[in-house]
């Protein structure tokens, strides 16, 4: 006589549950044979002596018993299957939002004035020592930092040309290029920092990182670009926001904006897909003629209808169009302005992580900068390889130290081959010295302050521009 004699229903679905197990675990033993046969040979082992445990025991034994032992043996098959790789990952919903800026934009304005001046001293010394701050408020500019350099330029017209340029001609507009005050307090770089990590002198291997830190670059297949989806739409929004600005289209639009949009995503484990467009925010400035029903009229038509996939929108999708009503003040005269107070938008959007370090306004000397570049070349370079879906790579330095002193890598569960394994690729085909990864990327040229806005990486703004050159794969050994 045993256990499972079916005298009952419940006997019978519990014969039914075991059987269910046995049969995830044979499942799992089919996709895992070639390099788990151990464990799952253990597993098997443990379930199939719990059934003759179950079997042999008395007839008095109750139901509820057996029902626990078989609850148990279910927990841990899957438990067995999460650990190698073999479960089916739940489906989730969540939602990510990412924001942009314009080009006038106070801050990004800073940030441009910086990278001129980065662009001006390598046009003609590429040895330039440059970490260039600025500030920007109410009719004033003022630059201010460590410069040193061979370069010979006039700083006051770099600068007004830059702000023109960016389009602030008249004082309603928030700034004039022509008459604000302008304020230099550059001097020199430290001695000390510079006999530290001077190229000057030295073969590329051996310069040192112009500073400590730790630098992130990502990549995800949901574009083209291999960026976050939420962050190239935001910069699309804005870039096509300034394209309609200044090629007369939208002519009464003025300088400063901002862009947000919302995506709901799909995920399973590390691997995740847009569903639908939730939300898109366009706050921008604009001439006092211009109506706002007329405005939300214009940039449905021209700004969002060539930038977002209509594919992802629908009926629930949500829009404010300069949600807080006139929008007329704005640029240097809304809000003051500094260098480095867009790091996320200058890079992922929030997604994957950031060290902390600004881009603009620096040489490629400071690691903040130039490593930040070469860690979104390794990354894109993996997923354009095929090797994951998406990346994560972290580097870090110390000031002086020519080698990285750690490496990183997270594919999200979504790699072909195991994390250690794509570490040693990395290895392998990149050299992470801080004075060879920017002879490898050609950063020793003025190519900065069109990074300045409209972000860094994905080049949406910039599709074919190969100046950038941490955007173009590297082909991969392994």
């Amino acid at each position: 006589q045993t256990y499972y004699r079916p005298t009952s229903k419940m006997f019978a679905r519990n014969a039914r549950t075991a059987a269910a197990s046995g049969a995830r675990l044979l499942n799992t033993s089919a996709k895992t044979a070639s390099n788990n046969s151990a464990l799952v040979g253990a597993a098997a082992a443990a379930v199939v002596g719990g059934c003759v445990m179950a079997t042999e025991a008395s007839p008095a034994q109750n139901a509820s018993s057996l029902m626990s032992m078989l609850s148990s043996i279910n927990d841990k098959v899957s438990n067995i299957e999460k650990a190698i790789g073999a479960a089916e990952e739940p489906v989730e919903s969540f939602m990510f939002t990412s924001e942009s800026v314009n080009e006038g934009h106070p801050d990004k304005l800073a940030d441009q004035v910086s990278d001129t001046i980065v662009d001006a001293c390598f046009a003609q010394d590429a040895d330039s020592h440059v970490a260039c701050e600025t500030c920007t408020g109410t009719k004033f500019v003022m630059i201010f930092g460590e410069i040193t350099t061979n370069a010979v330029f006039d700083y006051e017209a770099k600068v007004r040309q830059t702000v023109k340029e960016i389009g602030f001609d008249a004082p309603e507009k928030g700034l004039d290029y022509k008459t604000f005050k302008f304020i230099n307090n550059i001097h020199a770089q430290s001695v000390e920092i510079n006999a530290s990590v001077s190229g000057r002198g030295q073969k590329p291997e051996e310069v040192g990182a112009g500073d400590q830190g730790h630098m992130f670059g990502y990549a995800s297949n949901e574009t083209p670009e291999l960026m976050p989806l939420t962050h190239s739409l935001a910069t699309g929004l804005g870039f096509q926001l300034t394209t309609v600005r200044k090629n007369g289209v939208l002519p009464l639009l003025r300088p400063d904006g901002k862009t947000q949009v919302t995506i709901e995503y799909e995920k399973r484990g590390g691997f995740i897909k847009p569903k639908r467009i939730h939300t898109v925010v366009i706050s921008t400035q604009h001439d006092p003629a211009y109506t706002q029903a007329k405005l939300k009229e214009d940039l449905m038509e021209y700004v969002i209808k060539p930038i977002v996939p209509a594919d992802l929108i629908d009926d629930n999708t949500i829009f404010h169009i300069n949600p807080s009503g006139l929008f007329t003040i704005g640029g240097p005269e809304g809000d003051g302005g500094l260098t480095g107070r867009k790091i996320i938008i200058d890079t992922y959007g929030g997604w994957g992580a950031h060290g902390g370090g600004a881009f603009s306004g620096k040489d490629p000397t400071k690691v903040d900068r130039s490593a930040a570049y070469y860690c979104r070349w390794i990354a894109k370079s993996l997923v354009a390889a095929g090797l994951a879906e998406r990346a994560l790579v972290q580097v870090s330095y110390a000031i002086g130290v020519a080698e990285p002193l750690s490496v990183f890598v997270d594919t999200y569960g979504t790699g072909v081959k195991s994390d250690p394994e794509i570490l040693s690729i990395i290895n392998d085909n990149f050299d992470m010295r801080a004075g060879m990864l920017v002879r490898e990327l050609d950063m020793l040229k003025p190519k900065y302050k069109k990074t300045a806005a409209y972000g860094h990486f994905g080049n949406c703004a910039r599709p074919a521009d190969s100046d950038f050159t941490w955007e173009i794969p590297k082909k991969l050994k392994y």
